[in-house]
């Protein structure tokens, strides 16, 4: 059996930038400790969500390095160090190792994509060339590229395979991952709206956007489940499953950012190519946020 990395929720935090695009640690400090102080249960940094496809190597690097310093051992982080060149994916994920990353999470690679023989030599290379636990990140949505079933079986055999967060929204999927892998290989839900239904399948609970603005929400979604209280986990998802697909009227993080700064912390702008939503979804998440009573 594998222990989990950790269980409940872990934001898939934001990256705030300054007006000129370069990231505000200042902004990302007071946002971490948000995070800390409202029930988060890990920080996943350098996720899609910290937009970690235009940061720069030395700033992806950068970012990891001082995400672990200023979380401090409080919570477990989580560094995105996935690539579609194994090559970099092993550079990022040993420097994070090396700088305290309490685990790694892997998303496939993307646009050239490969074989599931070609993902399970990928991640080998990177499980053999690092020392903590991975999380494998399946998203074919954005990716392109499943990770079948039976490829996640075969390197749930790998002993620092630690987990899969699971973002494919197919559900008999999840059902086939934990059927082959048993307590092999841990389970996360990867999309906010499936905390409930993933957690009924033998989930260990959410890699979250929505944990940045509703933390406590999203932590306490999972927590009631983990508790045996599945009444009050489904009821919380119920109530709360406008918000977490309001995070999804644009592509992520363009809503999230938005919906943060409207909160009260300084996300800043996206980076190119990623712009600003438009004025009928801006005031459609304002509206959401309202009805929820975050701002």
């Amino acid at each position: 059996m594998k222990e989990p990395i950790f269980t409940g929720a872990a934001v898939a935090i934001i990256t705030p930038m300054n007006e000129d695009g370069s990231v505000n640690y200042d902004e990302f400090a007071r946002f971490v400790d948000f995070q800390i102080e409202n029930g988060t249960d890990a920080i996943v940094v350098c996720g899609t969500t910290g937009e970690s496809s235009t940061l720069k190597v030395v700033e992806h690097k950068e970012c990891i390095k001082w995400c672990i310093n200023y979380v401090n051992g409080r919570i477990p982080v989580i560094a995105g160090t996935g690539s579609n060149n194994t090559e970099c994916a092993i550079e990022l994920s040993k420097e994070a190792c090396e700088d305290g990353a309490d685990a790694i999470l892997l998303v496939t690679p993307y646009y050239n994509k490969t074989s599931q023989r070609g993902l399970i030599t990928h991640y080998t290379a990177i499980h053999d060339a690092t020392d903590k636990s991975i999380i494998l990140y399946n998203v074919p949505s954005r990716t392109g590229l499943n990770i079948a079933p039976e490829t996640a079986y075969e390197l749930s055999k790998l002993p620092r395979i630690n987990g899969i967060k699971e973002a494919s929204g197919n559900l008999e999927q999840v059902e086939k991952i934990k059927e082959l892998c048993g307590d092999e290989l841990n389970i996360w839900s990867g999309n906010d709206d499936q905390i409930y239904d993933i957690m009924e399948r033998g989930g260990q609970g959410v890699i979250s956007v929505l944990s940045n603005i509703a933390p406590k929400v999203a932590h306490d979604i999972a927590a009631k489940y983990l508790d045996r209280d599945k009444d009050e986990s489904k009821s919380l998802m119920d109530k709360y499953m406008k918000l977490a697909k309001a995070m999804f009227v644009d592509v992520n993080p363009i809503p999230v950012k938005e919906a943060v700064s409207l909160i009260g912390f300084n996300a800043g702008p996206c980076r190119l190519p990623l712009v600003e939503m438009d004025e009928k979804n801006k005031k459609y998440v304002e509206e959401t946020l309202r009805e929820y009573s975050l701002i």
